[in-house]
């Protein structure tokens, strides 16, 4: 079986060298690139499963690049910055980021945070629980491709965290889901960094769809899709 891919963009030579030997040691297959031009020619060249990006990177800074990845392709993304700003992590996210890491950081850390997103990401396929295809207002949501297509074909990528969002809604239907439904297997507690990771996913997938009353808040529940949804 292939190893899974990962591509680490940074622009420090030593954190560059450090995660690409930690990484193969743990049965990955690590590419290391030090900028934006160097990462667009590896996506096309390479599959990639999971892009590690740093966030203060020369030239193209990884906030942008996350962005222009996220327009173009589902593949999980986990953002690194030497700043521990709580903006950071937002504006990170608003992007299309699946997680974010502050440096300095264990490669540890890192690691099990690489896992836990490939394993969401192994799981986001159809299952007993979803439906193939999902039709609501002028938008169609494809469970196996994972592709969010509206009524002229055109198709908007999303990320890990707003494609797990949305179809959560779309199988609940006009079942309000709090935000704890809405995290993996329902089962963490809310808290302010967490409240605010989902409510900016849901900001996000808003703007997506061009119409805010597809998802509607209930104030002190949670959210629910508010259009009707077929799904075959």
């Amino acid at each position: 079986m292939e190893l899974p891919h990962i591509l680490v963009v940074d622009d420090d030579l030593e954190i560059r060298q450090l995660l690409y030997d930690y990484l193969s040691k743990n049965e990955y297959r690590v590419t290391t690139v030090p900028d934006g031009g160097a990462m667009r020619m590896c996506l096309k060249r390479a599959r990639v499963d999971l892009l590690v990006l740093d966030i203060m990177l020369k030239g193209d800074d990884g906030l942008s690049l996350c962005r222009e990845v996220r327009s173009k392709s589902h593949t999980p993304i986990i953002m690194l910055t030497a700043r521990g700003d709580s903006l950071d992590k937002v504006v990170g996210f608003e992007m299309g980021a699946d997680d974010y890491l502050a440096k300095p950081f264990l490669p540890r850390e890192l690691l099990a945070r690489i896992k836990a997103v490939l394993r969401r990401v192994d799981r986001e396929g159809p299952g007993e629980n979803y439906a193939a295809l999902y039709r609501f207002a002028t938008w169609s949501l494809d469970t196996e491709t994972r592709n969010l297509t509206d009524a002229s074909g055109v198709v908007s990528p999303l990320s890990g965290s707003e494609y797990r969002l949305l179809v959560k809604l779309l199988a609940a239907k006009k079942r309000v889901l709090s935000r704890a439904q809405l995290t993996d297997g329902g089962s963490r507690r809310a808290n302010n960094q967490f409240d605010r990771g989902i409510d900016v996913c849901i900001s996000r997938l808003r703007q997506i769809l061009r119409e805010p009353n597809i998802i509607k808040t209930v104030h002190g529940e949670g959210y629910v899709i508010g259009v009707d949804v077929e799904s075959t």
